[in-house]
């Protein structure tokens, strides 16, 4: 198994350049399309807000002005890929319907890379993140400072349904990692799993990876955190949003935890 074509939704801001770094690295890695895909605001989100029919005046002045941040936010996102130096690379400027165009794109690639402004709900592609993770359910690689790809990947497993395809979804990354360690903390979990059956299902396929049980009750993304921290992970696979998405915005939860953290990088899947 391997990764194709790597995905990074781009804003035409001042965030691009660290999406495309991060994106060019994870496909330099598998050989893969790099796809920097332009998400703009959709003029059709903002059309019922002006009504039918509407004339010139402040709804026209409004529209315009849109449309020249359109295109102008356009152009930075095609000068920023454009920079890239990996040969690798296509650009796609969504139309709209925008959000109809970016889960087109999203379900013909393997991850969608993203950086931290996004994953905390801040910048003009939060909605984006929200789209790929929650409703798209496509692997998400949030990307930080000290992002490698071929170096120490953790992977936290509770036996879930999320942490499972997660896991089984970052086999192509842990491939390439020069360690893996499966980090469990059952004592925080209502569930009975054993973390040596992921193990045995990574050996199955080709990949070494050690197993570190902790010992903390209650909740257990700091510890997870504290945990990959020790062993040096540059990133922490785990799945999102185990809980209902409205509860985890309400109460926090291990994977708004995880997402506010400053490191490591992150891969994520629903």
């Amino acid at each position: 198994m391997s990764w194709a074509r790597i995905m990074a939704p781009l804003s035409g801001g001042k965030g691009d350049d660290e999406a495309v770094r991060a994106a060019a690295m994870l496909s330099g890695a598998f050989d893969a399309e790099l796809a920097g895909v332009y998400t703009p605001a959709d003029l059709a989100d903002v059309m019922p807000w002006m009504g039918e029919g509407f004339l010139g005046g402040v709804q026209t002045t409004a529209l315009e002005s849109l449309k020249e941040a359109t295109s102008a936010g356009e152009a930075n996102a095609r000068a920023t890929f454009a920079a890239s130096t990996y040969a690798k690379k296509q650009f796609v400027s969504l139309q709209t319907p925008v959000w109809a165009g970016l889960s087109a794109e999203s379900r013909l690639s393997d991850v969608i890379v993203f950086t931290s402004d996004a994953s905390r709900g801040r910048g003009p592609l939060a909605e984006a993140f929200q789209q790929m993770v929650a409703d798209e359910q496509r692997p998400v690689l949030v990307a930080r400072e000290g992002l490698k790809i071929g170096g120490v990947v953790a992977v936290a497993w509770d036996g879930g349904k999320e942490a499972s395809r997660a896991a089984r979804l970052a086999t192509p990354l842990l491939e390439n990692a020069s360690r893996v360690v499966i980090i469990a903390a059952p004592k925080a979990s209502s569930r009975t799993f054993d973390p040596v059956r992921l193990q045995g299902y990574y050996a199955a396929r080709g990949v070494t990876s050690e197993v570190l049980t902790l010992a903390e009750s209650g909740d257990a993304a700091p510890a997870i955190l504290r945990a990959a921290a020790s062993v040096g992970a540059e990133i922490l696979v785990a799945g999102a949003f185990g809980h209902p998405r409205l509860q985890e915005f309400i109460f926090g939860g291990t994977t708004r935890t995880l997402l506010n953290a400053d490191s490591p990088s992150l891969f994520l899947s629903h």
